[in-house]
């Protein structure tokens, strides 16, 4: 079934449109853009060009931090920013002011009646594996109407889909069974910039975020300790004003500063460490925030020095809160060599579990901060670190290592005759026409190619012959016989209406896990990964280039 033949239902979509205004970012509006999408409107009005019907097609060019797939994420956005699309009268206001001189009145009263309720949009499912030159939303409608989304959709698409695919990257360095958190907010491109890294590194796996807000917004897990202030506000174990805390069951009242020095006592002889070098000061802040929060007491232990003092106040408070029935959670470390402090850190607590008999000390939580990017961990796991949880800011926010994704938004079809951009760059010409595309797969389960079809054209078949050809390079060439085929476009807006049921943001971030698993390793390792293939039809490759052959001016010789 090809595109033009998918119908938008209409049930249930009422709870979909409620949920989108509802959640609607304000900052994301008609006026995010830039000025040439409303002047290039006023010209198409003023041409008489406003019942021209356009396709467009927003795709990139190349995987982003030097690998071979990419997360496709911000469509909820998208549809959100479609469902409550129009310009408000101050917009209207405004942009009388800064047109030039001349511009017509009867254009801004066109605008101010402007909605997207003719737009057709097709796009691939949130937290799917997405590949260059397969355009990951398709925006078919009214010309100047599709026009002016442009800037917008491409701001949603972009950072979403860079930092989703920047998440899910830590994530496969990391492995399964170590905690990933998002400790990016303050170190984020301002506050929305924080907002989105939250909420798409969650979908590309990470546990969960430092940043409040997104957890109230988005339902993400929010997790913290405390910063070495807290740990330097206190000089000193004269300065607790709190000392006391009930028992977890029995109620009866504990001294957990007395109860902690003596540990400490005995500490010392066990870990080999002097008292006289550790910090007081450090101790009494550990009690002071153990008291705040006994069911989760995490301390940061490298305020001072790892080995001289953290990992033996925090011992000792952590012992003196079993005696009054609770458990500690376990510890951060924020600077220094994370491998052998990890290793040292793990080695204590198991000395500590069996010198006390308390053998969820070896279960303590080993958390890492500390300036950590993709290179960080791959180096921490050579080196066999025993960190359970990675806190990440700067390098994951900001995706240091590259910091866009260069999605683009081209003009492919205009009153149904397919338009091409020529380029002596042949990655930026354009691939003409209404497209469709479809991922095909061998018998093992994992994905071989991405075909792109004419919208005419019938789809590939399960165990049929497929001549599948490189868009710009005639040699390159292969069949394909898939043992299943998915047609990755659905429509996800029509006739003013939101037509499938959006997931949950827990459900995309299960989707990003289930599409990766349908790469191979090849296609997802960090060092020089085999490109996937994207491929056209034959059918389609001779469109292309003829259509390139008529538009190609011919050179003259003299």
């Amino acid at each position: 079934m090809g595109d033009r033949e998918l119908s938008c239902s209409n049930s249930g979509v009422g709870q979909f449109m409620d949920r989108g205004r509802m959640n609607q970012n304000g900052v994301v509006q008609p006026l995010l853009t830039d000025l040439y999408q409303i002047t290039m409107a006023y010209a198409y009005w003023k041409s008489g060009k406003t019942d021209d019907h356009a396709v467009f097609d927003l795709f990139f060019r190349t995987n982003p931090f030097h690998g071979e797939f990419t997360i496709f994420a911000g469509l909820d956005e998208c549809l959100k920013f479609l469902d409550s699309f129009h310009y408000s009268e101050s917009d209207i206001e405004y942009l009388r002011q800064t047109l030039p001189e001349g511009t017509e009145n009867e254009f801004f009263d066109y605008l101010g009646n402007l909605t997207a309720k003719d737009v057709t949009l097709y796009a691939i499912d949130e937290g799917t594996v997405a590949f260059p030159r397969v355009p990951i939303i398709k925006v078919e409608g009214p010309l100047i109407i599709v026009q002016i989304l442009e800037t917008t959709l491409l701001t949603l698409v972009n950072y979403a889909s860079l930092m989703a695919t920047n998440a899910a990257r830590y994530r496969m360095v990391a492995g399964k069974h170590v905690k990933l958190l998002e400790f990016g907010l303050r170190r984020a491109q301002g506050p929305d910039g924080g907002l989105s890294a939250s909420k798409y590194s969650y979908i590309g796996g990470f546990d969960g975020t430092s940043n409040v807000l997104a957890g109230k917004l988005f339902n993400i897990p929010v997790k913290g300790t405390h910063a070495h202030a807290y740990i330097t506000s206190f000089s000193g174990i004269g300065e607790l004003k709190t000392r006391l805390l009930k028992h977890k069951t029995t109620g009866i009242t504990g001294d957990l500063l007395d109860l902690a020095v003596k540990y400490r006592q005995s500490l010392s002889q066990v870990l080999d460490v002097s008292m006289e070098e550790s910090s007081e000061g450090e101790l009494a802040a550990m009690v002071s925030y153990a008291i705040a929060f006994p069911d989760g007491f995490m301390a940061l232990v490298d305020t001072y020095d790892v080995k001289r003092s953290g990992l033996l106040n925090f011992c000792s408070v952590a012992l003196a809160l079993n005696d009054l029935g609770y458990h500690a959670v376990g510890i951060r470390i924020d600077s220094g060599d994370l491998a052998y402090l990890s290793c040292l850190a793990r080695e204590t607590f198991e000395r500590v579990a069996e010198s006390f008999k308390v053998s969820w000390f070896n279960k303590l939580t080993i958390v890492a901060s500390n300036d950590i990017n993709e290179d960080t961990i791959l180096s921490l796991n050579e080196q066999g670190h025993k960190i359970d949880c990675f806190g990440i800011g700067t390098h994951l926010v900001t995706c240091q290592r590259q910091p866009a994704l260069g999605c683009v938004y081209k003009l492919v079809e205009i009153n149904g005759q397919p338009r091409i951009k020529l380029s002596q760059d042949v990655e930026k010409v354009t691939m003409p026409g209404h497209k469709n595309a479809f991922r095909l797969y061998s018998a093992d389960g994992h994905a071989l190619i991405d075909l792109l079809q004419k919208v005419t054209e019938p789809p590939p078949a399960v165990g049929q012959k497929v001549l599948c050809r490189h868009p710009f390079q005639e040699s390159k060439r292969a069949y394909v016989i898939p043992t299943h085929v998915e047609s990755l476009y659905k429509i996800y807006w029509q006739n003013g209406k939101i037509c499938q049921q959006l997931p949950r943001l827990e459900q995309v971030r299960e989707r990003v896990q289930m599409s990766l698993k349908t790469l191979r390793n090849d296609h997802k390792r960090t060092l020089n990964p085999t490109p996937y293939k994207v491929a056209v039809s034959d059918n389609l490759y001779n469109f292309i280039h003829d259509l390139w052959l008529q538009n190609a001016p011919i050179g003259e010789l003299s």
